[in-house]
């Protein structure tokens, strides 16, 4: 086996380490699944068909992001950005690894973990209690898809906030902007279908529409088709140009601790 999947296997582990903490959590994101819900609920009596939803998709596009916020990480960054506060990252440095597959390696195993403790219950108190709308065989594929390109922008944003710490030495500030973005543009607050003119058109064109709006779209079967290929497209495009700027950071990185002496 090689560096990355035992990386990954061990990372897995540890965050699948403490189940009871993963299971409050779960509690936590379905109780505000059901307090946004009934807010959408009255949103789309008094605005039918708004974006496209009915009411059922609103209900159903709230229960999924719910269960979405773990494995996609919109609530908090890398454990990179600690160690490079406390230094620690000159180890990870000194490793013949590649810095940024071996953070990969680790937030695709946390995605997983995430996915599997946290993602279900949601989806499960929502359809026990509403009429969700969930995708058959087809859709359930696309939507796999989706997430995993979701998973791989949401990295992309957080390598770069980490690694911005190398000149900030404070990412505070940085990470709190990051979090009002992700939140607001992301579709977490209010589907970005209900965004009025130009501001949902450029809500949509940003790469945190990647992480909610596109892959809940694909769940509820609002692109198929050509369209369905566009959107992952959309997905895969900011994946590549995220990752490749956290490629040309890290040479960065390096390049600027050597100069220093590091």
């Amino acid at each position: 086996m090689g560096v990355f999947p035992w990386v990954a296997w061990y990372a897995f582990r540890r965050h699948t380490a403490y189940p009871l903490g993963a299971v409050a959590e779960a509690v936590t994101n379905t109780v505000f699944g059901f307090i946004r819900a009934y807010i959408l609920i009255a949103l789309w009596n008094e605005r039918p068909s708004l974006g496209g939803y009915e009411v059922a998709d609103a209900v159903t596009f709230c229960f999924l992001t719910q269960a979405l916020i773990g494995p996609v990480q919109l609530f908090g960054g890398l454990e990179l950005t600690e160690r490079i506060r406390s230094g620690d990252v000159a180890i990870d440095l000194h490793r013949p690894v590649d810095l940024q597959g071996w953070w990969l390696a680790d937030d695709l195993a946390r995605a997983v973990a995430a996915l599997l403790l946290r993602g279900g219950p949601p989806l499960a108190a929502g359809a026990v209690v509403f009429e969700l709308r969930f995708p058959g065989p087809w859709g359930l594929a696309a939507f796999s898809l989706a997430l995993l390109l979701a998973v791989l922008v949401g990295f992309g944003l957080r390598y770069l906030v980490a690694l911005a710490m190398f000149w900030l030495h404070d990412d505070r500030g940085l990470q709190s902007v990051s979090l009002i973005l992700a939140m607001f543009f992301s579709g977490l607050i209010l589907p970005l279908v209900a965004f009025p003119g130009w501001l949902g058109g450029f809500a949509q064109a940003t790469p945190w529409a990647a992480l909610i709006q596109v892959p809940a779209d694909v769940f509820l079967g609002k692109h198929t088709g050509t369209g369905l290929v566009e959107a992952l497209a959309f997905q895969a495009a900011w994946a590549v140009a995220l990752l490749a700027a956290g490629r040309a950071l890290t040479l960065a990185v390096r390049r600027r601790l050597v100069i220093h002496g590091g």
